[in-house]
């Protein structure tokens, strides 16, 4: 029985007859006698495989893995050799093995995981996502198991990884507490800042009175230098002035001494009688009776006047 066969570019089709193949290639059109020939389709389009699966850390706490895996058929021949892809006549595969494919791999990658997050601990694995998968998907491509099957990786996304409910809320309060410390330590901050600013608010103040007082100090110091030199000067303007009328008195005392010179040898006497007219009667008068007086016991009898008496102790007449 004659049966035609038509695959489209994406799959690739063994046709074996006898144990042999007779006839293979993407995309292939063509007839066939169905009771001695067996039909191979291997799909060669890439694939995504979600995975989601658990793991340990480091310090023991569970963590679940959500991701993505990509992969293509490469080289269908060898993979034909491993797992059958036969079909029947309505184009269903005859067993369970293409279901296996992805389950190998999510079970390589599970393996190759599982190393990396024991690793690391819980806190680091939550945030290591990106370094994971740098890691995972360069040891899948290497891995024998995966050559072997004649498949290509192109990607590799791990989309979450996730504590067990209560360790994420230990986490969270943990992180929550973490956050206000870090706020009352800003706060704290901002207050010692500000303590800070304050101080040195106060020592510039402090600076510039000490600064104003010592100008202060200086201009009075200045004043009293000026003060000081003023009265110096004065001080010499008067020991000037001083030595000036002492000069100027033995000059006029030697001017008097010497005018009096030729009188200091003279009698009184005389002196009284050069005084002319300008002499006072009453200290003429005055003289003669000092000059009977000294003469006294050469006077017998003495005869003074009423008029002359009342003339010497009366006043002046004008």
């Amino acid at each position: 029985m004659l049966s035609f066969m038509k695959v489209p570019p994406t799959t690739y089709v063994l046709q074996y007859k006898h144990g042999r193949v007779i006839r293979e290639g993407a995309g292939l059109s063509f007839l066939y006698y169905a009771p001695t020939s067996t039909i191979v389709a291997i799909p060669m389009v890439s694939a995504d495989v979600p995975f989601v699966f658990q793991e340990s850390t480091a310090d023991f706490q569970a963590v679940t893995i959500q991701g993505q895996l990509t992969y293509r058929v490469a080289d269908p021949t060898r993979l034909a050799s491993l797992l059958d892809f036969s079909i029947d006549k309505r184009r269903a595969y005859c067993s369970e093995d293409p279901r296996k494919l992805p389950e190998r791999l999510i079970h390589t990658l599970q393996t190759l995981t599982r190393a990396i997050t024991q690793r690391l601990v819980l806190k680091d694995a939550l945030v290591s996502s990106d370094s994971i998968v740098i890691e995972a998907l360069a040891q899948l491509r290497e891995s024998e198991a995966v050559s072997a099957l004649g498949v290509e990786i192109l990607s590799l996304s791990i989309l979450g990884i996730r504590p067990t409910p209560e360790t994420g809320r230990a986490l969270e309060a943990e992180a929550r507490e973490a956050l206000q410390r870090r706020a009352d330590e800003a706060i704290y901050a901002r207050r010692n800042a500000a303590v800070e600013q304050e101080r040195l608010i106060k020592e510039s103040e402090l600076n510039t009175e000490i600064a104003v007082e010592e100008k202060k100090r200086q201009i009075r110091e200045t004043q009293m230098a000026a003060e000081i030199a003023v009265e110096e000067q004065r001080a010499q303007l008067i020991d000037r002035r001083v030595a000036n009328e002492r000069k100027d008195a033995n000059s006029r005392a030697y001017t008097l001494r010497e005018t009096l010179k030729p009188l200091r040898d003279l009698p009184w006497k005389t002196l009284m009688m050069l005084g002319g007219k300008n002499a006072d009667p009453k200290a003429m008068v005055a003289l003669a009776f000092q000059e009977m007086a000294e003469n006294a016991q050469k006077i017998g009898e003495l005869n003074v006047s009423p008029d002359l008496l009342r003339s010497l102790v009366g006043p002046a007449v004008k």
